[in-house]
């Protein structure tokens, strides 16, 4: 039976991603790495900064797909470390969780230490809904569960400080 593939579209969630820009952050090149991981993205750029540059703008969308950054850590073979990480801020109203636009202009998920701020700045994803647990479970799910059952906050999380638990 193939995967079924959620998108959060239609499925009672709400998915806001953006990214602030701040100095000399291009506004176009910024929107191009958001596109890599979340293609439907939409909004208007403000104009590209002068030296110097006391820009401090934000770049968002809302009801955004999740499709595509879906398969990209399907590919990367990510999913537990996504599960932990999309998990971490996970409460009755739902998740926020950052990723390196760094990685996104090579589109690429990095999830950044808690607390770090990488080179290239971060894209924030912000997922609001009813039972969204069981929905990052869903989404993150692949065949490895069968034999070793993952669930958020299990034994096998990653710490709070992003530093892997050590299972055997």
């Amino acid at each position: 039976m193939p995967r079924l593939k959620l998108t959060a579209i239609d499925e009672g969630y709400t998915v806001v991603v953006s990214s602030r820009l701040l100095g000399a952050d291009d506004p176009g090149l910024v929107y191009d790495a958001i596109l890599k991981l979340f293609p439907d993205f939409t909004c208007g750029l403000p104009e590209n900064p002068k030296f110097p540059s006391e820009q401090d703008d934000i770049l968002a969308s809302d009801n955004v797909s999740m499709q595509t950054f879906l398969e990209v850590i399907h590919n990367q073979f990510i999913l537990d470390t996504a599960l932990d990480y999309m998990s971490a801020n996970l409460d009755e109203n739902g998740t926020v969780f950052h990723i390196s636009r760094q990685a996104a202009m090579a589109g690429k998920v990095a999830f950044p230490l808690p607390g770090e701020n990488p080179l290239g700045g971060l894209i924030t994803i912000e997922i609001e809904g009813d039972n969204l647990g069981d929905w990052l479970e869903a989404a993150t799910w692949h065949s490895g569960r069968e034999n070793i059952p993952r669930r958020i906050g299990d034994e096998f999380s990653m710490l709070s400080d992003g530093d892997a638990s050590t299972w055997h």
